[in-house]
This record gives C-alpha cells, sequence and structure tokens, in this order.
C-alpha cells in the first residue's frame, strides 16, 4: 500500500494543486490506497466484513507485538466494530489529533459529518468498552 501511494503521488505530482496542503493530499492519498487494498481483499475472498472482523480480533489477541493492557485490547476490538466511516474518523481524531478542518479536507465531506460520525463511534466504543 505504501509503494503504490508513493507510486501515485510521483505520478501526480504534476497535477498537484496547491489548493491543500501537500500533507492533506499524501494523507489522502495513502488513505485512499488501504481502503481500496481492504475491499479488494475483502471481495477476493467473498468474506463478509463480519468474518474479517473476527480473524483481525483473533490475530490482535495472539500478536507477540502488541503489548497493550486489556483495556487497550478493548479499545481495538472495539474499533474493529465500528463501520468503516466511523473507525477512519475516530482514528484520525483520536490517534492522528488530526483537526476537523483537515479531514474534511482528506475525506472530502464535511465537518459536521465528521463531528457525527466521530460522536457516534466514541458512544459505540464507549458502550462496547462498559458491556464487554
Amino acid at each position: 500500500m505504501l509503494q503504490n501511494s508513493f507510486i501515485k503521488v510521483w505520478n501526480g505530482l504534476e497535477s498537484f494543486r496547491e489548493e491543500a496542503g501537500l500533507y492533506t493530499w499524501l494523507y489522502r492519498i495513502a488513505t485512499n490506497e488501504s481502503i481500496t487494498f481492504l475491499n479488494k481483499k475483502r471481495t477476493k475472498f467473498f468474506l463478509p466484513w463480519v468474518d474479517v472482523e473476527k480473524e483481525l480480533s483473533k490475530n490482535l489477541e495472539s500478536d507477540i507485538w502488541f503489548n497493550g493492557d486489556e483495556l487497550q485490547l478493548k479499545l481495538q476490538k472495539a474499533l474493529l466494530k465500528l463501520p468503516e466511516k466511523q473507525r477512519i474518523v475516530f482514528n484520525l481524531r483520536y490517534f492522528e489529533e488530526m483537526p476537523y478542518e483537515e479531514m474534511s479536507k482528506v475525506l472530502n465531506t464535511s465537518e459536521g459529518a465528521l463531528k457525527a460520525s466521530y460522536h457516534h463511534a466514541v458512544k459505540k466504543i464507549e458502550d462496547y468498552v462498559k458491556d464487554d
């Protein structure tokens, strides 16, 4: 995905308009490449998202490199249960600390829609962590 992103950046340098910042442009390309990759994998193997979520959750638990505590594991599992858009918005806002204005450029949607998605994601994560 990273290699494909850089190839797209290289091929698109001439068409880069400086309306958006370079960071935003790069981030948008990388985000779109990641989403495309995941959708191709899911389609290729005809897996419903629920099965992918379960597999990723199992992999997370057995991953020797995951050194988080129990709450971090619950957070990661809760993220896997979110719809794709909410997961992306939550990750950008919570982990990347990206401002809504910047996110709206990367994801090509309104700030209001992003705030609503983030709010719903937080609520679902809270509910999952409390119930689990």
